[in-house]
């Protein structure tokens, strides 16, 4: 009788567990996309979802940042090494740099692209450029930009204007230029044509490409010329 307990116990003990399967009803249950928690604050950065298409008559508002802990900038050499990257990059194919802002830690930039394929391409190899001419500067490698980019299209004479007015005027927001009566020098604004305050005329050509959207080239005149009075207050 003990020999034949023993002999059932060690048969339990060999036996493998079965796992009963299930169906979740109504598609419930499983790996889903989207899940999971999402990033917030500094780490949020800019969503991965797939951008908006681009018509070739809208011109778009880029903000890109750079990487905490980097120098500014404004600084004279970085400004300068950030010129001529622009100048040389500032047309590619169906892109176009139009407009530029230069602050502490981000720029914005007015651009035009014939598709969204001619826009990222043209905003890659920009970007390409102006990190390396950074890192020559602070003598280093690495990324330089923090995040993908920013955009915003803009499709109306009225989104124009105030793109223009907060890109030309955008160091006034940043407490980085205080003046009133003239331009903000790490900026395109020199070569705007478009200030109802009479402005100096600069001393060298646009490093920018010339705009071929309706919209940036006149359009958005219908809401009068720009004033530096107009310009936002540090926030």
């Amino acid at each position: 009788m003990e020999g034949k307990g023993v002999g059932r116990r060690r048969t339990k003990r060999l036996m493998k567990p079965r796992q009963e399967s299930f169906e979740f009803p109504n598609g419930w249950g499983g790996r889903r996309t989207g899940a999971g928690p999402k990033p917030k604050g500094k780490q949020a950065g800019v969503s991965h979802r797939t951008r908006a298409a681009l018509a070739a008559c809208f011109p778009v508002h880029v903000t890109m940042k750079v990487r905490d802990g980097l120098p500014s900038l404004r600084r004279p050499h970085e400004f300068a090494a950030l010129r001529a990257a622009i100048a040389a990059g500032c047309e590619r194919g169906r892109f176009r740099l139009v407009h530029f802002s230069v602050q502490s830690n981000h720029m914005h930039l007015l651009v035009e692209g014939g598709c969204r394929e001619a826009l990222a391409r043209g905003l890659q190899g920009l970007a390409v450029r102006m990190a390396r001419a950074l890192n020559r500067v602070w003598r280093r490698w690495g990324r330089v930009f923090a995040d993908r980019y920013h955009d915003h299209i803009l499709r109306s004479p009225r989104e124009v204007w105030n793109a223009l007015r907060y890109v030309l005027c955008n160091a006034r927001k940043h407490g980085g230029w205080s003046s009133r009566t003239r331009h903000d020098p790490c900026s395109s604004a020199a070569w705007f044509d478009g200030w109802r305050d009479s402005q100096p005329e600069p001393v060298e050509s646009s490093i920018t490409a010339r705009a071929r959207t309706w919209l940036l080239r006149k359009g958005w005149r219908r809401r009068g010329l720009l004033t530096l009075e107009d310009a936002p207050d540090p926030s």
